[in-house]
């Protein structure tokens, strides 16, 4: 739903560029320019059809593929310009329903080519930025550059972004089902925020009174700068998020260092905030020493005079997106780090250095794994098998990330659908 509300207002953006050039879209043009609006900010997901049980390996056909080669710059250019022309051919066929001088004149027909085209490419572009905004991670500059990039800094469904969104495009749409898809849109994203449990309550009603008022004053714009509004509020709610994600990433780093005299090593720090809420965040923390590897989960509050740590335990003890994601970690102990005002750690889990190379060593499927594995972490299942999961969609519930590896014995992953992205914990070989 996010990324076809960033598509449509790319669409809608367009269609004004188009209008105050002196060339007014016509009814085709704008329709073609919505769908294909969507279509490209969706695009990039295709990966989805063949990155499952499609290619034989089971949980890590989608680790390794889902925003894999889809998710580049290389294959958002390619795939724009495909778009584009299947647009343009669609747009071409107006031409026979009679719908004005736009198609026969050379000027008009260039600039309508010229916005479908921006639209395509922003479109496919935009849904490889908003990916990145989360911990999740893309790597776009593949073939090139391999290495997974983090923004860390939006959750996945992020509330405000919709809210903001809708009213902007809720008008002036080239067609009637339009306005009820995206009032559809808006009551579940309501709905979802009131019933669910994962919003804080006094965030709730922040959102409830945004909800309700930044629809008027929508209405009341006028449409170009309804759209400019509505793209440059999503933008500064986007840099907010950023801004606190840096706040927040300082003071875990800060928190790690207060250990003293042999402190660890911070490797990573993978945050995500609570939805709509820029005061409380989760993190997993991966550390290492020289004999060690650490990985442990805190709450983190980057603005505690505004927002106390002692209020996001309170919001967020229970739910996803609060929860211990090392709860389900058999052996877990306590942290061991510095507490501090804006960090409070809960859980800890660790293993010997040189039992990483063992792991990777013994088990082809977690030397593939280790291609996407973010906060690797592992236990026993009772047998000669082990469970490896990424602490950073939880551990020990069933979750998409886990995999698992089998006793040693021959190797049955077909290899060469395993991609040669950068491992995100390479560094715990170094």
């Amino acid at each position: 739903m996010t990324h076809g509300l960033a598509g449509l207002l790319v669409a809608d953006a367009a269609s004004e560029w188009m209008t105050r050039r002196g060339h007014p879209p016509t009814p085709s043009v704008r329709r073609a320019a919505s769908v294909l609006g969507i279509v490209a900010a969706e695009f990039p997901d295709s990966d989805l059809v063949y990155s499952g049980p499609v290619l034989d390996m089971g949980t890590l056909g989608y680790l390794l593929h889902h925003r894999g080669h889809t998710h580049t710059l290389v294959w958002a250019v390619v795939s724009a310009l495909m778009l584009w022309g299947a647009a343009c051919w669609w747009v071409a066929r107006g031409r026979q329903e009679g719908e004005g001088v736009l198609h026969t004149q050379a000027s008009g027909a260039a600039a309508w080519r010229r916005a479908l085209l921006v639209v395509a490419l922003v479109g496919t572009l935009s849904h490889i930025l908003l990916d990145w905004t989360n911990s999740y991670g893309v790597h776009p500059f593949w073939p090139f550059d391999g290495r997974w990039y983090y923004g860390d800094a939006v959750f996945i469904v992020e509330p405000w972004l919709w809210l903001i969104a809708i009213p902007a495009l809720i008008w002036h749409r080239p067609s009637r089902v339009g306005p009820v898809v995206l009032a559809l849109g808006y009551v579940l994203i309501l709905a979802a925020v009131v019933l669910l449990g994962q919003v804080a309550r006094d965030v709730t009603v922040l959102l409830l009174v945004f909800a309700a008022l930044w629809p008027f004053l929508m209405r009341v714009l006028r449409t170009p700068v309804r759209i400019v509004a509505g793209v440059g509020t999503w933008v500064i709610v986007t840099v907010a998020f950023f801004g606190a994600s840096a706040r927040a990433d300082a003071s875990v780093r800060a928190a790690v260092a207060t250990t003293g005299t042999g402190a660890p090593q911070v490797l990573d720090v993978a945050l995500t905030p609570a939805p709509g809420d820029w005061g409380c965040w989760s993190a997993v923390v991966m550390t290492r020493s020289r004999t060690e590897y650490r990985v442990t989960s805190a709450f983190v509050a980057p603005f505690p005079t505004v927002r106390p740590l002692a209020l996001c335990h309170e919001r967020y003890r229970v739910g996803r997106v609060g929860s211990d994601v090392l709860a389900g970690l058999a052996g877990a102990d306590a942290a061991r780090f510095g507490a501090t005002a804006t960090v409070g750690w809960r859980s800890s889990w660790g293993v010997p250095l040189a039992s990483v190379a063992t792991l990777v060593r013994d088990h082809c499927e977690a030397d593939a794994a280790w291609y996407f594995m973010r906060a690797p972490v592992w236990q026993r299942m009772g047998d000669a098998r082990w469970l490896l999961s990424d602490a950073r969609f939880g551990v020990g519930g069933g979750g998409f990330s886990e995999v698992v590896l089998p006793a040693t014995g021959p190797c049955s992953l077909p290899h060469p659908w395993i991609p040669a992205w950068v491992p995100p914990r390479a560094d715990l070989f170094e």
